[in-house]
């Protein structure tokens, strides 16, 4: 397994486990396999979603250019390793201030190489990383509570 697919994975479980103990502490008598299906499918959600977050951003500068870009925009361990720090220090919901402060931290580090390889500023660099991290955290916000209603509703199908 590559260096940078540990990192994403390691950055998803950090992330997942920021969202699934607010869910456990809340209800503590959630069976075991129950948390842990929830983090393995939190992993996986949440490492896809940063590994989408460069080629989405660089998808975003392509559209912002007359011309069609050559290359792309990839991680690299030393990419990935703020974002693997920035999960472990501050889980999205033990610290959102201190978690948006690395997240936004990386985003700088990231428009560095999207600006030299897509020919765009650093600030509209850093625009598309912003607007990528954006959708797509927004996406799976967005499926998350959709997940969480039709849950919902078929609990309380299943007790009327």
């Amino acid at each position: 397994m590559s260096p940078v697919l540990v990192l994403l994975l390691i950055a998803g479980l950090s992330e997942a486990t920021g969202r699934v103990l607010p869910l456990v502490a809340r209800r503590p008598g959630m069976s075991r396999p129950v948390v842990v299906g929830l983090l393995l499918t939190g992993t996986l959600i949440e490492s896809a979603v940063i590994a989408l977050w460069p080629p989405t951003a660089w998808a975003l500068a392509e559209a912002l250019q007359s011309d069609p870009l050559s290359g792309s925009l990839a991680w690299t361990p030393s990419l990935v390793a703020p974002l693997v720090l920035a999960g472990i220090l501050a889980f999205p919901w033990l610290g959102p201030a201190l978690h948006l402060l690395l997240l936004a931290a990386v985003g700088a580090t990231l428009a560095g190489p999207l600006a030299d390889a897509s020919g765009l500023s650093w600030v509209a660099a850093a625009c598309c990383l912003a607007v990528a991290g954006f959708g797509l955290a927004s996406a799976v916000e967005l499926f998350r509570r959709l997940v969480a209603r039709v849950l919902a509703f078929r609990v309380r199908d299943s007790l009327a």
